[in-house]
């Protein structure tokens, strides 16, 4: 498909030297996912440095109905972030929107624009003597406004919420080229419709987020961290409301890991080692962290896990007594994408169900693929203090790599009909994208895929802003009653 005559010209201007790139070898790290599963065409990167240039990019854009795909930190796992295959889409990078505008120590705020890397944000949150709490596996490369668009979740949800919950207001270029400034530093604000959380989770479907007002809160300055074997996902989240009765809102995270986890880390991993003594079936990673005295809360903790251990939810515990020995306990958790993306292949899933659902679900659904594929690997980790699980079978030894990704469809029809009948969702905190596009009309209603298209085409009429992720607006309206 062509673009029209003379676009890409007035695009090239309105963004000035520097402001795009087009030789082939420059556009293909933006049109290839992190995972290398998901490629796409483009005839041209436009690198906006203001919100007025991406605004005049959109309008451009608008003008001729050419699409773009928004990218941030190309960090995303669903296929939102790169473009489709036919290249007539452009890609508008926030990579050059990267200031810190402000922070307010008396609002406890900080603004930022889309393309400040997370890590970013986290140590200027910490010069200030703040706390910035959003935690990714990915945050030295994923930057804010992806991480809104995709309303991120990671491992401090428990206590802080996702990136949601975290950000009081968005500046945001819509379909048009006009900009919303939606800055406002608020926690209260009841005149009219919460338009900032339209955005955030859209997955740039809706507006371009340009910049961002986020909540910071009060430095940490005690944090223990303890790994503890556990018997099984029951008793892990037994535990759970054990630490929660304890610590109330000190219980920062908890995180499930399966035995698996461990094996293939060790496997895949240099200089990564089991804490535990003793190979357990299921370990769950614990931080607990206040604003007290540093090493006020170890003898709570290690008096909470001695109880955990007279209980039997806990057989064995380690708690580190060091930064370094703290960072080497997270290590397998946190280096599990890097260790399945060595180990095999792997069908990933990032899904919810509520918190007392958890043991049934991983029950039910380890029980369903172990008679569909016998042989097959089961690693299964997450946020247990949200209900969010990484469900990622690896398959068999004795399969080929190939064989068992063209199952992908029957392995992903097992464990989602198994998550919406524990009342789960397909997508926990990757996004849609086109990954769970097509699928998530199974499992969603009527009424709502209905209410979701009628705002996607109201503030975005002609299907320019990250077209085909999402959601199908073209798709005619499924029969009431139907999903097969």
């Amino acid at each position: 498909m062509t673009l029209p005559e003379g676009f890409l010209d007035r695009v090239k201007a309105a963004l000035g030297e520097g402001g795009w790139l087009s030789e082939p070898s420059d556009l293909e790290p933006y049109c290839t996912s992190w995972r290398d599963d998901w490629h796409g065409v483009t005839p041209l990167v436009a690198r906006p440095d203001t919100t007025a240039r991406v605004a005049e990019v959109v309008r451009l854009c608008a003008e001729a109905r050419v699409p773009l795909v928004p990218q941030g930190g190309n960090t995303g796992l669903t296929g939102g972030g790169q473009p489709h295959e036919h290249g007539r889409e452009i890609v508008l990078s926030t990579g050059r929107l990267n200031r810190i505008r402000a922070v307010d120590l008396d609002n406890d705020t900080i603004t930022v624009e889309a393309g400040v890397v997370l890590q970013t944000i986290q140590e200027e949150a910490a010069r200030h003597g703040r706390f910035f709490p959003l935690s990714l596996a990915a945050e030295g490369s994923c930057q804010i406004g992806g991480n809104l668009a995709t309303n991120a979740g990671g491992t401090q949800v428990l206590r802080y919420g996702n990136a949601r919950a975290l950000c009081l207001g968005l500046e945001v270029v819509l379909a048009d080229g006009r900009v919303w400034d939606g800055l406002r530093g608020l926690r209260k604000d009841n005149t009219g419709y919460a338009l900032k959380d339209l955005f955030i989770g859209a997955e740039g479907t809706l507006g371009i987020i340009t910049a961002a007002v986020l909540r910071l809160v009060a430095e940490l300055t005690d944090v223990q961290t303890a790994l503890t074997a556990v018997p099984s996902p029951a008793a892990a989240v037994t535990l759970l409301g054990r630490l929660r009765a304890t610590f109330g809102e000190q219980l920062t995270a908890f995180e499930l890991m399966s035995r698996s986890c461990f094996e293939i880390a060790q496997a895949a991993i240099d200089g990564l080692d089991d804490p535990l003594p003793q190979p357990a079936p299921w370990a769950v990673l614990v931080d607990i962290a206040g604003q007290g005295a540093p090493g006020a809360l170890l003898e709570p903790l290690e008096t909470a896990l001695a109880d955990g251990l007279e209980q039997g939810l806990v057989s064995d515990a380690v708690i580190a007594s060091s930064l370094d020995q703290r960072r080497q306990l997270w290590r397998a958790r946190e280096e599990q994408a890097e260790a399945q993306r060595r180990t095999g292949v792997g069908i990933k899933h990032d899904v919810a169900v509520p918190i007392s659902e958890i043991a049934p679900f991983v029950e039910a659904a380890d029980a369903a693929l172990r008679d569909a594929y016998p042989g097959i690997r089961l690693i299964t980790f997450g946020h247990v203090g949200d209900g969010n699980l990484h469900y990622n079978p690896l398959q068999p030894d004795d399969w080929d790599g190939a064989a068992f990704r063209a199952e992908t469809g029957r392995v992903n029809r097992i464990v989602h009909d198994l998550v919406v009948a524990h009342g789960g969702s397909i997508s926990a905190e990757h996004g849609l994208g086109r990954l769970r596009r097509d699928e998530n009309t199974r499992y969603k209603s009527d009424v709502e895929l209905d209410l979701m298209r009628r705002i996607k085409r109201a503030l975005d009429p002609h299907d320019l802003l990250n077209p085909g992720k999402v959601l199908d607006v073209s798709a005619p309206a499924v029969e009431v009653g139907h999903r097969d």
